[in-house]
């Protein structure tokens, strides 16, 4: 199992990587100004880390009911999906990038935020909380 954490934007991708071991860890996100540039870059990431599970964080709204950007998500998924054929785990990410962004500096956050490193950080939160549903700590099975 190798699977790719996704934090979807439409300015940038967030991503993060994590495999059997359970531990989730960030990658460059995908920040190319022009979207096909950004699905060039994630081709190459998917094959140079062969990877058989993506994990895309779904915007939940609060109350557990589909977010606005929901749709839009919905899309990115389905091409994903025709673009890799490969399986697409849709995660629960409400709050993420706000918890993402709690761990930086505020006077440093906007230069931060345009270089992915929030995003990315988010991606890994959703794929973390993927692997831990996925593959229960060893001290739990027994």
């Amino acid at each position: 199992m190798q699977c790719l954490g996704i934090d979807y934007g439409t300015r940038r991708i967030g991503l993060s990587y994590g495999d059997e071991i359970g531990v989730a860890t960030p990658l460059p996100a995908l920040v190319q100004s022009a979207p096909e540039q950004r699905w060039t870059a994630l081709r190459d990431v998917v094959k140079s880390r062969r990877i058989t599970d993506l994990v895309l964080g779904y915007p939940f709204n609060m109350d557990g009911t589909a977010g606005f950007k929901a749709k839009e998500v919905d899309e990115f998924a389905a091409r994903l999906k025709a673009e890799f054929g490969l399986p697409v785990h849709l995660v629960d990410e409400r709050l993420t990038s706000y918890e993402a962004e709690s761990t930086i500096a505020k006077a440093k956050r906007r230069e931060v935020r345009a270089s992915g490193l929030v995003d990315s950080r988010a991606a890994t939160i959703i794929l973390q909380d993927y692997l831990d549903q996925k593959l229960p700590p060893a001290a739990a099975e027994s």
